[in-house]
């Protein structure tokens, strides 16, 4: 990694697509720190404390925005309506025709991006409101007395409007430094976003587990073995790959025979990455989002006792579900779209025993559907590893109540920890296609 980064920075224009990159990142870090005008100071205090019910989710959500929530940034949401967008599309274009039609056209893919970007906006209007109210009801929960995080939010027309469209604005914002760092930098710019966000946040997460943990010592070594398996089991299973062999048929033109060689089609256990687990983050969020709209009840109150606080069964069941069933969704729509089928046929390739088209597509795809489940369980079980933390705590230490702030693995959650990883991987296999690429130009002179 050293020696590729060091042969990077001797190009030029690699290297400034490093520094664009490493600057985008720099702003994003100073948009994190920028509040949400008429934020009350002691009521986020009060919220961010770890005797607080949500403190849990509160943690998810700051780590995964970089501590902007922390702040109550304009990018407090991060970039996860424009996630939630894109998880709409994912899931209508395949019920859809005529966004599949559109998706095949010329320009379709660029066309179905921007009415992305569109579908966004409304996006984060109702997640921030939402987060605004779910942060209320935490409040409230904790502290009968306690105030509202932003006062006179609701009553007062003039600074509900100000507040939703600075926090949309500045979820905008956040994707369209994505965005550059996609085109003008290395490496895909939403997911380095998120891993920067991330990053910059451990440190202090760390440090906070080791300050209010009851039992520091245990933490510690469950955080260092929670992380070390975590990173040795995601290499293994983001390079793990099923090869599937393929034979092309001889052909004869004039006096030279083409073809007739052997290959193989390689297909990866988890194809997918870490994309289900921002998927399934952003959609476990969602109840808690949607049931601030309606009046208090003992529904309300458990759907954000559950989901605020990230506590049991339903909620940990729940996002394995969505984590494995994104899994094969995605894998299936990736499989779809390379039409690995009809490309082998019009290459004059099949697969030894079984007969080109329709044959080879359905053994393609029950292929990947059996390699994917071991992903896709795989992905499930890194999700719901704090919860299983939680479980593990209860029999060491009974008596004591469960905390999700003093939860070693909610330093690095599962999904931080495989999207750390799995952004690595990309961009170090980005950076490595760069080299190759000008060294045969080079080459080539």
């Amino acid at each position: 990694m050293l020696s590729a980064l060091r042969n990077a920075w001797r190009l030029p224009d690699v290297r400034n697509k490093l520094l664009i990159t490493g600057l985008i990142l720099i702003i994003y870090q100073f948009a994190a720190h920028v509040p949400v005008v008429g934020v009350d100071r002691n009521a986020l205090r009060e919220l961010l404390s770890p005797s607080n019910a949500g403190a849990g989710l509160i943690n998810v959500l700051n780590l995964l925005s970089g501590g902007a929530v922390a702040n109550f940034s304009v990018i407090a949401n991060g970039v996860y309506p424009y996630i939630t967008a894109s998880i709409i599309f994912q899931l209508l274009i395949p019920i859809i025709p005529r966004l599949q039609e559109i998706q095949k056209e010329p320009g379709g893919q660029e066309k179905i991006q921007r009415w992305t970007y569109y579908a966004a906006i409304p996006m984060a209007f109702l997640q921030s409101y939402g987060q605004i109210q779910i942060f209320n009801t935490l409040l409230l929960q904790s502290n009968a007395s306690a105030t509202e995080i932003i006062p006179q939010f609701g009553s007062n027309v003039l600074v509900t409007i100000s507040v939703l469209a600075t926090m949309t604005a500045g979820t905008m914002f956040a994707v369209w430094l994505g965005e550059l760092i996609t085109e003008q930098g290395i490496g895909n710019g939403i997911s380095i976003i998120i891993f920067a966000g991330i990053v910059a946040r451990a440190p202090s997460s760390f440090f906070n587990l080791i300050g209010t943990s009851l039992h520091p010592i245990w933490d510690i070594v469950l955080f260092l073995v929670i992380v070390l398996i975590s990173i040795i089991v995601t290499i293994y299973i983001q390079e793990g790959v099923r090869r599937i062999p393929v034979q092309y048929g001889k052909r004869v033109r004039g006096r030279k025979q083409y073809g007739g060689t052997a290959t193989h089609v390689p297909m990866r256990v988890n194809p997918v990455g870490m994309i289900p687990l921002i998927f399934s983050q952003a959609i476990i969020t969602f109840p808690t989002v949607i049931v601030a709209f309606f009046p208090d009840g003992p529904v309300k109150t458990s759907i954000t006792t559950s989901f605020g606080s990230q506590q049991g069964l339903v909620y940990w069941g729940l996002f394995f579900a969505l984590t494995v069933g994104f899994t094969f969704f995605y894998s299936e729509v990736m499989i779809q779209n390379q039409n690995l089928a009809d490309n082998l046929q019009r290459q004059g390739g099949f697969i030894p025993g079984i007969r080109p088209g329709k044959r080879t597509e359905d053994y393609i795809l029950r292929v990947t559907r059996r390699i994917t489940l071991v992903g896709a369980v795989f992905l499930g079980v890194i999700a719901i590893t704090p919860g299983l933390v939680d479980l593990l705590n209860s029999f060491l230490f009974p008596g004591e109540a469960v905390a999700t702030s003093n939860n070693a693995a909610n330093v690095l959650t599962g999904s931080a920890i495989i999207i750390v990883v799995g952004v690595v991987i990309d961009f170090l296999r980005q950076l490595e296609a760069q080299l190759v690429m000008r060294n045969y130009e080079g080459f080539m002179r």
